[in-house]
């Protein structure tokens, strides 16, 4: 069981070669590519979920120590609570607000990770100047991702109308994993395609700055561009 296990978390660490991306305009979508598993719901107020604690292993892929996870982590935030985070990266601080009312999952999610170490010197791969950076894969090459996949969470009070929207990257319906971009300007053919779950309060120029990187093929920063670490706060 414990090699089947080992054997599916690393196939799904292995970079697919359909999933590189070009930009044609507009612009190709933030993709990502991970291993499926069953995406968890919200319990009822006041419940207590019975998720399982996901597992978490290490796998070795081109030399890189890779983390892997069994499963979804449970939601365990409070939907009503306010959260935020900071993005700490080598050109900046980006201060954001985490929509955990919309997207509770996607919340849980990107905080299980951020609190787990798992964006601690991962870079952004793909920046484009007047769309997005994406970054949040870590092998780095948009194709990495968490070991799972879980749902989209679409709101009809939140849209691509502005900079600063911190969406989820994906490789179709229900393939969120730990990938996600923030918008440098807005991008309506966005909307109902990728989920929103957070807007940027300051820093927003340590994104412009990021998405003018010089680049190579594939718009990957010629200079690694590095996330230091997320931190997250719950509360005002």
């Amino acid at each position: 069981m414990k090699l089947k296990f080992l054997l599916a978390i690393f196939a799904a660490a292995i970079p697919l070669a359909a999933c590189v991306l070009e930009t044609p305009s507009p612009p190709a979508e933030p993709t990502e590519a991970a291993a499926p598993t069953v995406a968890p719901t919200l319990p009822p107020p006041g419940a207590t979920t019975l998720a399982s604690e996901p597992v978490k292993r290490f796998i070795d892929v081109g030399g890189a120590r890779i983390a892997q996870y069994s499963n979804v982590p449970p939601v365990t935030i409070d939907p009503a609570a306010p959260y935020s985070a900071v993005i700490r990266t080598s050109l900046g601080n980006m201060e954001i607000e985490l929509f955990s009312a919309q997207a509770p999952v996607t919340v849980n999610n990107f905080i299980f990770l951020a609190k787990d170490g798992f964006y601690d010197s991962v870079v952004f791969h793909r920046v484009i100047p007047s769309f997005m950076i994406q970054g949040g894969d870590p092998l780095g090459q948009g194709t990495g991702g968490p070991g799972y996949q879980f749902q989209d969470e679409f709101s009809s009070t939140l849209a691509f109308d502005q900079p600063g929207r911190l969406a989820m990257a994906n490789s179709g319906p229900a393939t969120n994993g730990s990938q996600f971009f923030v918008t440098t300007v807005p991008t309506p053919h966005l909307n109902n395609a990728h989920t929103i779950f957070g807007q940027i309060t300051q820093g927003q120029e340590v994104a412009d700055a990021i998405s003018l990187a010089q680049t190579g093929p594939g718009n990957v920063p010629i200079t690694p561009i590095v996330i230091l670490g997320i931190e997250i706060t719950k509360g005002p």
